[in-house]
């Protein structure tokens, strides 16, 4: 039997701070080991570490699934009421570059919709967190995105070349580019209203998108794929074709250049 939401969010939440402490602890030593996964993409010492005290903490009844980047696939989680989605450190490039910008990311799955999460930022000590329908909050203060409209001058956690990219049939107007190796973070930014918009139009795996969507959704943006079709998390297969992510008024600016692209950007170089 499932336990209620807000135990869930609080154990979570407190889950995740131990992780982040030993996570921060490892940044401010600097010396964690750190090799390449199959896929090429960095794995360290910090990352196993973290996920093994969010297994811990987190993982005790059947009724729940696990689903982690660092944790060997369990199909069990299909069956389960509620799923953990985690992302132990969601930007090791940035950790093993002595760069603030990573996270301990979660997020509490149910009937493929993210119910709970929690991103925290050891480097910089900001904990972001929110419950469905509860609203979003860092540090315990509430959050909400930007009231910005229109693309030209807007804040944008992006890659630029994919903005600068020849094939877009207008250019994108001039915008203060960005970038942080979190996608997660990037989701939490927009969430505080800092940027307002960020966009990935690359595949994206659910523990990049499921954490910081609800977040930056309870403050208020919107969150979709780049079709503008809301997320399903936990499926059998975990990933989402895109991401956007944006203030609620400038979400149909950013949705409406993208409509000419296919479903499927694996085809398309940008």
């Amino acid at each position: 039997m499932t336990r209620p939401l807000p135990e869930d969010h609080e154990r979570m939440c407190a889950a995740v701070r131990q992780a982040g402490e030993a996570v921060r602890q490892r940044f401010e030593a600097g010396n964690t080991k750190a090799w390449e996964k199959d896929d090429d993409t960095p794995v360290s010492e910090a990352d196993y570490e973290s996920n093994d005290i969010l297994k811990a903490a987190l993982l005790d009844d059947e009724d729940y699934g696990w689903l982690s980047e660092e944790s060997a696939e369990d199909e069990d989680r299909l069956s389960a009421s509620r799923t953990w989605i985690v992302d132990p450190i969601d930007g090791t490039h940035a950790f093993l570059k002595g760069q603030p910008h990573f996270a301990v990311c979660v997020a509490l799955v149910e009937d493929g919709r993210a119910v709970s999460a929690a991103i925290f930022n050891p480097a910089t000590d900001e904990f972001f967190e929110a419950i469905r329908g509860g609203g979003a909050r860092c540090n315990g203060e509430a959050l909400c995105a930007s009231s910005a409209e229109e693309l030209d001058g807007c804040r944008v956690l992006g890659s630029k070349a994919m903005f600068e990219h020849p094939g877009w049939p207008e250019p994108w107007p001039v915008m203060r580019l960005a970038y942080r190796n979190s996608t997660s973070y990037r989701l939490a930014l927009v969430a505080a209203g800092r940027y307002d918009a960020t966009i990935a139009l690359v595949r994206k795996a659910d523990w990049d998108v499921a954490p910081g969507a609800l977040i930056a959704c309870e403050a208020g943006a919107v969150a979709t794929d780049h079709k503008g079709d809301p997320f399903v998390f936990a499926k059998p297969h975990p990933v989402q074709r895109a991401l956007v992510c944006a203030a609620p008024r400038l979400y149909p600016r950013i949705i409406e250049r993208l409509g000419h692209l296919p479903d499927d950007l694996r085809q398309v170089a940008l």
